[in-house]
């Protein structure tokens, strides 16, 4: 626990620090933070494919350099995956008595899961309002934990899915979504009265944020156990101590991030 806490009080300024400053490091950070994880997935699911492993890798490094043209260009996202999946057929028929269809979705998995879907954080970041809305994915993720954890040991009575996490309770899990939707609602009241965002409803938009994210939070974190109970492993990694790897420490970020970037684009886009 001392371990746990000492590395959150390391860790919580180097966060503060790359999300403030946006840009070149946090693009940086995330990118090193995707190919860890997608090192660390591998190292679960497919532990000697390491020719297959190095071509998703590579298309990893040139998905977060060039992530701006991809994700805004006109179908660029289209092409980028419809090559990666092709070269990933080429390889496994190529080197089919070293691999086989199986591992080549395990790869392309491994980069959407661990690279793609949080690479959400730098864009919403990067976004219209983005400096200010970027935190909504944190407030989602560990208010709804923090909130479930309480509740549950507080009121929790009735097991949410016991042969994933046996101290889940469905108290627990309402009480997360509510901590994170309260708590959504308050910071987007906070910035409406001290931050001017023409044609965006701030209350809306956190309070959906708040929600559906918490929600998407408490499914990332049991589908990392689902992983991680079928791999027959108790964390991912190693590279935060008292947290585990990356996929442990940022399992609820990784579909947090998406849902605020989705719902600020849909409410942005809808007013303008």
């Amino acid at each position: 626990m001392k371990t746990r806490i000492l590395s959150g009080i390391v860790l919580l300024p180097v966060l503060i620090f790359l999300v403030v400053s946006g840009g070149i490091w946090l693009k940086i950070a995330i990118g090193f933070l995707g190919i860890v994880g997608m090192y660390e997935f591998y190292q679960a699911f497919s532990k000697e494919n390491k020719g297959l492993h190095a071509i998703c890798y590579a298309f990893a490094i040139f998905y977060m350099i060039f992530i701006e043209q991809i994700i805004n260009g006109n179908n660029y996202f289209n092409i980028f995956v419809s090559v990666f999946l092709v070269v990933l057929l080429i390889y496994t028929v190529i080197c089919h008595n070293k691999t086989n269809a199986m591992e080549g979705m395990t790869g392309f998995f491994g980069f959407f899961y661990a690279c793609f879907l949080l690479s959400h954080v730098y864009l919403v970041r990067e976004y219209t309002y983005g400096k200010l809305l970027v935190w909504l994915a944190f407030i989602a993720a560990f208010g709804c934990d923090t909130g479930a954890y309480f509740a549950g040991v507080t009121f929790g009575k009735h097991k949410l899915i016991p042969s994933l996490s046996p101290k889940k309770t469905i108290e627990g899990s309402i009480g997360g979504i509510l901590t994170a939707t309260i708590l959504a609602l308050i910071y987007g009241y906070c910035i409406s009265r001290f931050f001017v965002m023409e044609d965006v409803n701030v209350l809306l938009l956190c309070g959906l944020t708040g929600f559906f994210g918490s929600f998407l939070a408490q499914i990332g974190d049991l589908a990392a156990s689902a992983m991680k109970r079928l791999t027959g492993i108790k964390d991912f990694g190693k590279l935060i101590p008292g947290h585990g790897g990356v996929l442990d420490r940022f399992d609820s970020v990784i579909l947090t991030a998406p849902a605020v970037y989705y719902i600020m684009l849909f409410l942005i886009q809808i007013n303008n």
